[in-house]
């Protein structure tokens, strides 16, 4: 009952604003702003949409608050949208413009500042200062064209971070590499200056694919961590283990790494060399081995070791000149996650062109080794064949002439039907039955119906204000019995308590409005009340103060609760014909 009397007292604020703001004017580049919208007084029509070249800003959800100050009340509605910078620079958000109520209403134009993330000092990091930073480890300070190596990126997390999320690594910026399938190593912990930190080591798995100093990074990323909340108290040492903590985003950025990228040496480089660059095996079989001129070999050739095996290519072979080729088919199975080891398997057929040849000539593979910076041919031994010539073809045997007196078999020829029987009279198509008819006429007018069902759900769905009415609709109805019901039981409390919350569903479904909110005040208020009949403004006055005065006034008769139900019948159907 106080809240009841409270709400008579409350009073709408009358203008209404709309105002833009962010959470913070400066950022680092890989964290995010909150763009919040603030409309206070009434909802608006139409929800501006902010668009600036370098931002992404993303809607992230809707928030509505009521204040109560000095009896008028205000309703607020938040609109928040996730901004993030994708380029460092200086951003201005212009004025948005809102229809509130008819009314256009704009907001100020709003500055955003966006720094580059730098790496942490080294006196930084070892003074423990630091909660989160990355970290960039190249294993050679030169390599060759060609050379595949895996770089690691390590994102340290100080010990007392609870747990961290939402990790994303910016566009990797390799300049002259080819970057592999980054994968995640396995996390350990290790001192680094006076604080123990968690290291969540990234793999990057790096082909070197020009000559000269190629610069790697610098690498940013952002992360959102968690740290124990300072405001809960306690020990520090459990507090990050027992309270939820505070969530917080990091910017991470690494220094650039320069590498020197060597070209392959030209002097001793064999003729057959086709780029493969590591550590490699050669592995070669071939048969049949008994063949006859024109028949196929499969010559299968596997190579195998560590390197860019993708690139691996096998080598022309000159001293196959004795023998039709045809083009190679390769497998490449991995033997670890970067596919920089493993083994490469060609299969290759071949035929020989005449009887004169006794083996196929020894097969070559040459790769450049980076540990020693020579290169190495791999040689498979000449494999001993038997080819016999081609066998002649025997000529077709040509079938004799028979005898042109040879009686030929006599064919069966069927005679001429004479008589054709007696005539009946046919049946009734089935296209012309109606039953027939009927029978497909049935899908068709499920088609239709299904339709008519569906648009009439598709509109119920899309008018929100159909379906509040037919909801009031049902709940006035089952209201009306229950009135009947209290008043021959002579229950004026529930009798005058169930009068006052249908004549709020009602009026809040004719104004368009939440029916908590409903008060005396609507009847001269609202503008579709001020402009209805005078006499019902007074029948609506007068159910209200019925209502107000229920628990002050002495208890009523079954007959006169009849008759105010009967009245507010009649005020529920002439609400009805006032149109929103």
């Amino acid at each position: 009952m106080v809240l009841f009397a409270v709400a008579l007292l409350v009073r709408p604020a009358a203008a209404a604003s709309f105002t833009a703001s962010l959470d913070r004017d400066a950022v680092t580049l890989g964290e995010s702003a909150t763009l919040a919208l603030a409309f206070e007084g009434a909802q608006p029509n139409n929800l501006p949409m902010p668009s600036v070249a370098g931002l992404q800003i993303t809607q992230t959800g809707t928030s509505q608050s009521v204040n109560i100050v000095n009896g008028a009340m205000s309703s607020t509605v938040t609109v928040s949208f996730s901004v993030k910078p994708q380029r460092p620079g200086e951003f201005t958000i212009p004025a948005l413009t809102a229809n509130v109520n008819g009314q256009p209403l704009s907001s100020a134009p709003l500055k955003l500042v966006v720094s580059k993330a730098s790496a942490p000092t080294a006196n930084a990091v070892n003074s423990g200062s630091e909660v989160a930073f990355l970290k960039f480890t190249f294993p050679k300070n030169k390599i060759y064209v060609g050379q595949s190596v895996v770089a690691q990126l390590e994102l340290c997390l100080r010990d007392d971070v609870q747990n961290f999320g939402n990790f994303q690594l910016s566009p990797l910026n390799v300049d002259g590499f080819s970057a592999g399938k980054i994968v995640e190593g396995q996390r350990r912990r290790a001192q680094i200056g006076s604080r123990v930190y968690t290291i969540v080591p990234v793999l990057i798995p790096l082909t070197a694919v020009k000559s000269g100093v190629l610069n790697l990074g610098p690498f940013n990323a952002s992360a959102v961590i968690v740290l124990p909340g300072h405001s809960q108290g306690g020990d520090p040492f459990f507090r990050q283990f027992f309270n939820q903590g505070e969530q917080k985003q990091v910017a991470l950025a690494t220094e650039p790494l320069s590498i020197e990228s060597l070209t392959l040496p030209k002097q001793n480089q064999p003729a057959n060399f086709t780029g493969a660059v590591g550590q490699f095996e050669l592995a070669a079989t071939a048969g049949p081995t008994a063949v006859t001129v024109g028949d196929p070999i499969t010559v299968r050739v596997q190579i195998s070791g560590r390197g860019a095996l993708d690139s691996v290519a096998l080598p022309a072979q000159d001293a196959w000149k004795n023998f039709k080729t045809y083009p190679p088919t390769t497998k490449l199975e991995n033997a670890d996650q970067f596919g920089f080891q493993g083994t490469k398997t060609f299969e290759q057929i071949i035929s020989p062109l005449n009887n004169d040849v006794r083996e196929l000539p020894a097969l070559s593979f040459t790769y450049f080794n980076p540990e020693d910076g020579r290169y190495h041919t791999l040689t498979q031994p000449a494999v001993p064949l038997a080819v016999h010539a081609a066998g002649v073809t025997p000529l077709p045997q040509m079938a004799a002439t028979k005898p042109s007196n040879e009686e030929k078999p006599a064919q069966d020829i069927l005679p001429i039907k004479e008589k054709l029987g007696s005539l009946i009279a046919g049946k009734t198509p089935l296209v012309a039955r109606p039953v027939f008819l009927a029978v497909q006429a049935v899908p068709v007018l499920a088609f239709l119906a299904a339709f008519v069902w569906r648009k009439r759900a598709d509109n119920l769905a899309n008018n929100p204000r159909l379906r509040r009415r037919r909801a009031v609709a049902a709940l006035i109805a089952s209201g009306l019995i229950d009135l009947k019901n209290h008043a021959a039981a002579n229950q004026p409390d529930e009798f005058f308590a169930t009068l006052f919350r249908l004549l709020q569903e009602q009026l809040g479904e004719r104004l368009d409005c939440p029916a908590s909110a409903i008060t005396e005040d609507v009847a001269d208020g609202h503008a579709l009340l001020r402009n209805a009949p005078a006499a019902l403004r007074a029948a609506l006055h007068e159910q209200f103060q019925l209502c107000n005065q229920a628990r002050y006034a002495p208890v009523r008769g079954t007959s006169e609760l009849n008759s105010v139900a009967a009245q507010f019948e009649k005020l529920i159907a002439q609400l009805r014909e006032v149109k929103p």
